[in-house]
């Protein structure tokens, strides 16, 4: 028989089943197993056996939640993404005011990156109205997470570390990296389980950490506090 536990926020029980399978899915569309996992693999880090591994499998594959490749491993579905993709439209329309007053304080190209499989993807950007050159970023524009600003930014927000208030640094800076002579500083948004990204801008001119980090960090914050 399956056990339950009481979820103190929501007042109801919980199911034990339903928790392993949602772990498994957070932990294939984690970004961190980008060639999928086997069967083992994934036995081992929920701590179950490989038979309740199967089990969650067969109903996740039903909804096409996973799908298991001839290699073995398992990866996530196209059931997951689209939902997932239901999501993004909402997270859009809310980051766009925030990265139009972002881009207008620094007079950079302003942008929204999300994680997907190792990779940041651009899912919003908005130019400075002020400006007459800029750099160009497109929507949807990919690129590995550990290369450029927003990437990196979305692998500082997983480090949970709170910022520069613990001594840490609450956004990071790179130049060149992915275009010849643009300048960009991300900051990543904190706060928003399942919820992997950053906010940041990119410029033909070097940005002054000290002065255009802060408002960027600011505007992550924003965001995060209009998501919730």
């Amino acid at each position: 028989m399956e056990s339950a536990g009481v979820d103190a926020t929501l007042g109801g029980e919980t199911s034990q089943t339903m928790d392993r399978g949602l772990a498994l899915l957070d932990l294939l569309a984690s970004g961190d197993h980008p060639q999928g996992l086997t069967v083992t693999e994934l036995s081992s880090a929920l701590g179950v056996g490989r038979p309740v591994v199967y089990r969650l499998l067969a109903s996740l594959a039903r909804y096409d939640f996973v799908v298991r490749r001839e290699d073995g491993r398992v990866r996530v579905g196209l059931g997951l993404m689209r939902m997932s993709t239901s999501v993004l439209p909402l997270l859009r329309d809310t980051a766009l005011p925030v990265l139009r007053r972002l881009a207008d304080e620094v007079q950079a190209t302003a942008h929204l990156a999300v994680a997907d499989r190792g990779e940041a993807v651009a899912l919003a950007v908005v130019e400075p109205s002020r400006s007459d050159l800029h750099v160009a970023y497109r929507i949807g524009s990919r690129h590995p997470l550990e290369a450029g600003a927003a990437g990196r930014a979305i692998l500082l927000g997983r480090t949970g570390r709170p910022g520069a208030g613990a001594g840490e640094p609450a956004y990071v800076t790179t130049d060149g990296e992915l275009q010849a002579g643009a300048h960009g500083l991300a900051a990543p948004v904190r706060g928003i389980p399942g919820l992997e990204a950053s906010v940041g801008v990119v410029s033909l001119r070097v940005l002054d950490g000290k002065q255009v980090g802060p408002l960027v960090v600011r505007a992550a914050e924003a965001l995060a506090a209009d998501l919730t």
